[in-house]
């Protein structure tokens, strides 16, 4: 049994031990997912933060099949929101230049998880890799991608799952290692 559903499992019972295993566990996958798409570590640190809160909130959110996809898909729909949000309400920018405490651990570990992602990814057909990499870290929809690419919409569909399956399972297998 993938060890993020043993642990979401006593999460639900509010166990606070399970709570931690779960964030130590997880959380450079959610930081490496939002520093990706959001490209900003402390948007990536506030995405991370989010994500983790809603776990501990809601934890029937999760509904079971792989903890890995789901927190993934967590991270990546909660990326797009603020990507979104930003779009409406534009800030001014903060200078690059300014150091940030820490950001170097950070910077290493999500690109530990950055690098294990990618590795799945460059192991799959190009058609299923080019749709998810559009799909997911560029924000395309299904529809759009169908467009793009002038594949039908239900080819996208099945290329995407059978991609997402494929990832599951490699990132499972090292996972559980």
């Amino acid at each position: 049994m993938d060890p993020g559903v043993r642990l979401m499992e006593r999460v639900a019972a509010r166990d606070v031990r399970a709570f931690e295993a779960l964030y130590d566990g997880y959380h450079r996958l959610v930081f490496g997912i939002g520093l990706r798409m959001l490209g900003d570590p402390a948007l990536a640190e506030d995405l991370t933060q989010t994500v983790f809160m809603k776990i501990w909130t809601a934890p029937e959110a999760f509904r079971g099949g792989s903890f890995v996809a789901w927190v993934s898909r967590v991270a990546r729909n909660r990326a797009l929101d603020v990507l979104r949000s930003k779009a409406v309400h534009p800030e001014s920018e903060i200078p690059a230049d300014l150091p940030l405490e820490g950001a170097l651990d950070d910077d290493v570990f999500s690109r530990l998880d950055a690098q294990r992602v990618r590795d799945a990814l460059s192991a799959l057909p190009p058609e299923q890799r080019a749709l998810i990499e559009l799909g997911f870290f560029g924000g395309v929809t299904h529809q759009e991608l169908a467009r793009r690419t002038d594949t039908p919409l239900g080819t996208v569909k099945t290329r995407i799952r059978s991609g997402l399956r494929r990832m599951r399972e490699t990132l499972g297998e090292r996972v559980s290692r």
